[in-house]
């Protein structure tokens, strides 16, 4: 009735598809769902959407986006972020910061880009820093390579 084999494929079809060797084209999302409360320090590679609570420390080489009913108090890393919902606390973007009309943040901002819509509240410290950025965590050194607005 159900005559299914799995078929192996070889490297050329595996490429043919989009999926290189030992690397996976896509990334991961995770969501931390709408009446759900996380408290804890997340590690990640992948995607991040929150439309419930986050207290603690999100670490992540992709995007974090807060929704509309997301809110988050504590420390984000992350390449790129979307922000809809509330913040608190340190908020650490390598390339580009999007805050929508609802957004509600607070708190110590370190960004790359910053893209603010009308509507959003933004009461934070604001430090822009160009693409040199190196940090060295065992001695909590930090070397920046600043924009100025002059």
């Amino acid at each position: 009735m159900f005559n299914y084999k799995a078929k192996k494929l070889n490297l050329t079809e595996l490429t043919k598809l989009g999926v290189q060797k030992g690397k996976s084209k896509t990334m991961e999302r995770n969501v931390i769902a709408k009446n759900s409360t996380f408290i804890g320090d997340i590690i990640s590679e992948g995607d991040f959407r929150i439309d419930g609570v986050l207290e603690g420390t999100l670490k992540t080489k992709g995007r974090v986006i807060i929704g509309a009913e997301g809110f988050i108090k504590g420390a984000v890393e992350a390449a790129n972020a979307e922000i809809e919902g509330k913040f608190s606390g340190q908020l650490s973007v390598a390339n580009i910061l999007t805050i929508k009309p609802t957004a509600n943040i607070s708190g110590d901002v370190v960004i790359g880009k910053l893209s603010i819509e009308p509507g959003a509240i933004f009461n934070a410290t604001c430090a822009m820093k160009g693409a040199l950025k190196e940090l060295i965590h065992g001695n909590e050194t930090k070397k920046y390579s600043e924009k100025t607005a002059s």
